[in-house]
């Protein structure tokens, strides 16, 4: 099988009468192919979930030492998150990706072949750099790959390979021992790493460097021979600034009044996302469980089969329902979840009632897996024209995996504190977010990326 070239000259004989718009073979290929990272990026979340106590009683790690490797891969994510955009910029979609991968499996074996916590946080860095690349450029390649009546469903299979990293990860490692978990971290980035030299790069990203043909040849791979793709190549054109025209686009020129609705909309929506405690679930879902008194293997086990075909559902209505909508539902769902958490911790304080752990179990369950895990990255990949893309998006990007960081590095200490108050203000930010969804968050089912960014640019 030979790589798919994006360079050779536009193919003639297009007929106009055929959609642009289907499900080819190589688009699901390439959403495959991509997705094999957000696989990766669940498997690196879920690994410190079902990993605590072996390696805790293996290396004696304390539980300082143990969250400070729990958190740190949120480090090397906001490294990668810094750089991600100037990456996927400098060096293509494609090529993000396969460096993101490198590191990524790196990381994974510094992590299965550790002796000391201090091999264990190296190889955690750079797994969390990795992953800090990859869960930028994957949304974006997916959303400049895909067709505006499918490009929803497709940009959030991101999330939901995520979940099953997570999910599958937190079930094999109530089977395998921690370093065994720590090996198969490694398939995806390989499957994702070969799968690269099978794919197209992204049609919008080539005519940003200004390879015109190179673009149309792209978009006649992912919509098929017979596709009607001149509207498409046109409008492409007509919004994208090349180098010549974008001169030294930086950080200051970012912050210019027409941006901010896209800034203010990226930015507020990761940042709510992540202290509205959806890391901290994902990174202690065991320690949650064992807190609240109900056994971690079946709280875990349970959270991972609900999961999968809750983001499923959440994949299939957010190109039906609309991203607001389904935004509003989760976060109103995430909301109910963690004040389901923060009373079953009350009542068990108080002696109330001796079905307080049932409630933590709900609480999990009814996290945000169908949206508001997904449509942040999304909306993120949707909002901002090309030539800003890269700098918003690490911008993005980077609060995402503060936020992250912030919340998981603390989350042991403050929930040693107060468990039930812990909970309360993660409920009360998802409060703030349906507010915040409902004010600001723009609607951006049903309409190509160059309209999505005309409309909310003013």
């Amino acid at each position: 099988m030979e790589s798919v070239s994006t360079t050779t000259p536009l193919l003639p004989e297009i007929s106009p009468e055929v959609a642009d718009n289907s499900a080819t073979a190589i688009l699901v290929l390439s959403t495959v192919v991509a997705v094999a990272g957000s696989y990766a990026f669940g498997s690196a979340v879920g690994f410190s979930s079902p990993a605590q106590p072996g390696i805790v009683d293996d290396l004696g790690l304390t539980v300082a030492e143990y969250s400070l490797f729990g958190s740190i891969l949120t480090i090397g994510a906001m490294v990668g998150a810094l750089v991600s955009g100037k990456i996927a910029d400098l060096l293509g979609r494609k090529g993000a990706m396969g460096l993101a991968e490198l590191f990524t499996v790196v990381g994974w074996l510094a992590i299965a072949f550790s002796k000391n916590a201090w091999w264990l946080d190296i190889g955690r860095v750079l797994t969390g750099f990795g992953i800090g690349i990859l869960s930028y450029v994957v949304p974006v390649y997916i959303a400049e790959i895909t067709p505006k009546d499918l490009r929803g469903g497709f940009t959030a299979a991101n999330q939901l390979l995520i979940c099953c990293g997570t999910s599958i990860t937190y079930l094999v490692g109530n089977i395998l021992p921690w370093r065994l978990l720590a090996l198969t971290g490694i398939i995806p980035c390989l499957v994702q790493l070969i799968g690269l030299f099978f794919i197209p790069e992204s049609p919008r990203w080539l005519a940003k460097i200004g390879r015109w043909d190179g673009s149309k040849a792209s978009l006649v791979c992912l919509r098929g021979k017979n596709a009607n793709i001149f509207d498409e190549a046109a409008e492409i054109r007509d919004h994208t600034r090349t180098p010549e025209q974008v001169k030294d686009f930086g950080l200051v020129d970012l912050f210019q009044r027409k941006y901010a609705h896209s800034l203010i909309v990226g930015v507020g929506l990761m940042a709510l996302q992540q202290f509205g405690g959806v890391n901290a679930i994902a990174y202690y879902a065991s320690a949650i469980f064992s807190s609240a008194g109900f056994s971690y293997k079946v709280g875990t086990t349970a959270m991972a089969i609900l999961q999968i075909p809750m983001t499923i559902l959440g994949t299939l209505l957010i190109d039906k329902s609309g991203r607001r909508p389904l935004l509003l539902v989760s976060a109103a769902g995430t909301c109910l979840g963690c004040f389901s958490i923060g009373l079953s911790f009350l009542l068990q304080d108080f002696k109330l009632w001796d079905f307080s752990p049932f409630l933590a179990l709900g609480g999990v369950l009814g996290s945000f897996a169908l949206g508001m895990g997904a449509i942040p990255w999304v909306i993120m990949s949707e909002i901002f024209p090309i030539h800003a893309k890269g700098l918003a998006g690490s911008l993005v990007n980077l609060v995402n995996w503060f936020g992250s960081w912030i919340v998981t590095y603390s989350f042991n200490f403050v929930a040693q504190w107060s468990s039930a108050g812990t909970f309360f203000v993660f409920a009360s930010v998802c409060g703030l977010t349906m507010v915040f969804i409902t004010k600001l968050v723009p609607e951006t089912n049903g309409r190509t990326l160059e309209e999505i960014q005309v409309s909310i640019i003013s």
